[in-house]
């Protein structure tokens, strides 16, 4: 149990240090006195969110500030404190978080008996600590996730073993689950770029590549066949001007041979035309030389037309591959090589079959670990039910109903259940969802009789309630002020109240009060011990005439001494 509590530089307290016994404690004083802060400091001292609100926190003018807090040591803290190996010293444990100005930033430090913790350290030891309700508390009710939170921790040990399994089990899945779906990505990925590889080895192989120079060469050889072409064809038009010509056409060695005739016969008239002829000899016999010479040229000339189509379509092929994969062609022969050694490698379709295995493995593991989960949980939510009505009854709801509704959902690391509380406080009213259809003070109620149900089966020794009696009658508050009572004589509780009959009911009884001194404001809180102390405070709360207001509140401390 809480045991002592010390703040220094908290908001309106410049410093504080409180002392607790077991029993049922009250708080009370004015709103806006200072209350709260006491809640916030125990929220922030472990790890709840006022620990990340250090600024708000700090008292104003102050660059440092501090919450510490001793517990009595039982059997579950002295488990968690070997377990996180702390030492164990004397009875009892003590809690401290302080934060510092540094450089402008808040920095905040949490220590256990001197030992620095971490946050996921605070966070486990928390609920062997202290349960705090607070009012937004009952927002948070509404949360179907905190509903089904609320139903494990009644659950016991045992229904947080097996949703301890469940959460296993499914991390467990989902790890197979993304292996696979991984390795199928990656085959598919694999399975594209292969697809590539074989369509570009099919391209490259169907090409016949052989020589890294080859389109080189055919160019060599296309510019030499173009050429020769043209030579045959200047070759053919000389040769038919020449001797071949055509039936209309007379050649030229034609027109040369009717020269030699006529030349003849003019020489047989006159024979001084003898040299004239012999040079026209001369000329016939140069004209078969050339003619001779040109025909021999034209044999040495390849002029293979054939040869040079194909030779161009060859071209065309070898420059589309280089442009199709960016390529050089001695870079495309080592392409087709590298593919060629790389389509023997494994495709990956083993490894997927085996992953696939161990997936409907785990999943089928998971699905039964859920539907054990969730039989139990329908079996404590028929109890939880059943506890939660005859609680609820003697503080005022005699005509509620209330339902734990368990849905089935997609599997995830919290099982395949969503609950939701269904409530009625009212004859012919239907079972709605709790926080569409229960008033304020029928939330405090509910939330009370819960957290008195859960302290009977979860660790945390001390409860500490927020005006958990707000918007109820007096009457009601009564009813409350027993619950409370009754339930100190196991755990100890604190409550911050506004309510006199709650008040008087407690066995210890703190006042806080606010004043303003040199232009700062201070809280103070005050232990009252004495009866005409706790009197005076149960009258102001009482308020209506001092007289009347001294004479109840006397009552009722005489009738919980009674």
């Amino acid at each position: 149990m809480l045991v002592g509590l010390r703040l220094r530089n908290i908001a309106l307290i410049e410093s504080l240090e409180l002392a607790f016994d077991s029993g049922f404690t009250v708080l009370t004083g004015e709103t806006g006195a200072g209350k709260s802060i006491l809640l916030d400091a125990l929220d922030a001292l472990l790890g709840g969110t006022q620990s990340l609100s250090g600024a708000r926190l700090l008292r104003s003018g102050q660059n440092n500030c501090l919450i510490e807090a001793s517990f009595l040591l039982n059997s579950a803290l002295k488990v968690w404190m070997e377990k996180e190996s702390f030492d164990i010293e004397g009875n009892e444990i003590l809690i401290c978080r302080e934060w510092r100005l540094k450089e402008g930033r808040l920095i905040n430090r949490c220590r256990i008996n001197g030992s620095v913790v971490n946050k996921n350290q605070i966070f486990s030891l928390r609920p062997l600590l202290i349960d705090m309700t607070v009012q937004g508390q009952i927002t948070e009710l509404a949360s179907s996730s905190q509903q089904l939170q609320l139903l494990d921790r009644y659950g016991s040990l045992e229904l947080q073993d097996l949703a301890g399994v469940v959460k296993k089990n499914w991390e467990s899945w989902q790890k197979a689950f993304l292996e696979l779906k991984n390795a199928q990505k990656s085959y598919e990925e694999t399975k594209r770029k292969h697809q590539f590889l074989e369509e570009c080895f099919q391209d490259l192989e169907s090409a016949n590549l052989d020589d890294p120079l080859e389109d080189q060469n055919l160019k060599n050889e296309e510019a030499r066949l173009v050429n020769g072409v043209r030579m045959q064809e200047g070759l053919s038009n000389i040769f038919n001007r020449l001797h071949e010509g055509t039936n209309e056409v007379p050649t030229l060695l034609e027109h040369l041979g009717c020269c030699m005739q006529e030349l003849k016969e003019m020489n047989s008239l006159d024979s001084s035309l003898d040299p004239l002829l012999e040079k026209m000899y001369e000329l016939q016999q140069g004209f078969d030389q050339l003619i001779s010479l040109l025909f021999d040229y034209a044999s040495s000339l390849d002029s293979n037309p054939e040869r040079l189509n194909d030779i161009q379509e060859r071209i065309i092929l070898l420059s589309k591959l280089q442009r199709r994969y960016e390529l050089t062609l001695p870079e495309l022969l080592e392409k087709r090589e590298e593919i060629r050694s790389s389509m023997n490698l494994i495709t990956g379709q083993e490894l997927i079959a085996d992953l696939e295995s161990k997936e409907i493995s785990r999943r089928k593991d998971r699905d039964l670990i859920n539907l054990k989960l969730s039989k139990y949980r329908k079996e404590i939510a028929r109890k939880l039910e059943a506890k939660l009505i005859t609680y609820l009854k003697p503080l005022g709801l005699l005509n509620v109903r209330f339902k734990v509704q368990v849905n089935q959902i997609e599997a995830c690391e919290k099982g395949v259940d969503t609950v939701q509380f269904l409530f009625s406080a009212n004859p012919g009213q239907a079972l709605a969802p709790l926080s569409e259809v229960a008033s304020g003070g029928e939330m405090s109620r509910f939330l009370l009789a819960l957290k008195t149900i859960l302290s009977q089966v979860d660790g945390s020794s001390t409860l500490l309630f927020d005006e958990i009696d707000a918007g109820v009658s007096g009457r009601i508050s009564g009813a409350i002020a027993n619950v409370l009572k009754e339930l100190a004589v196991n755990k100890q509780v604190f409550c911050i109240t506004h309510q006199p009959l709650v008040a008087a009911a407690a066995h210890h009884h703190f006042s806080v009060t606010k004043s303003v001194r040199e232009g700062m404001t201070h809280s103070t809180v005050k232990h009252l011990p004495a009866f005409q102390d706790r009197q005076k405070e149960l009258a102001e709360l009482a308020g209506g005439e001092i007289k009347e207001a001294n004479a109840y509140a006397a009552s009722l401390l005489d009738q919980q001494a009674a």
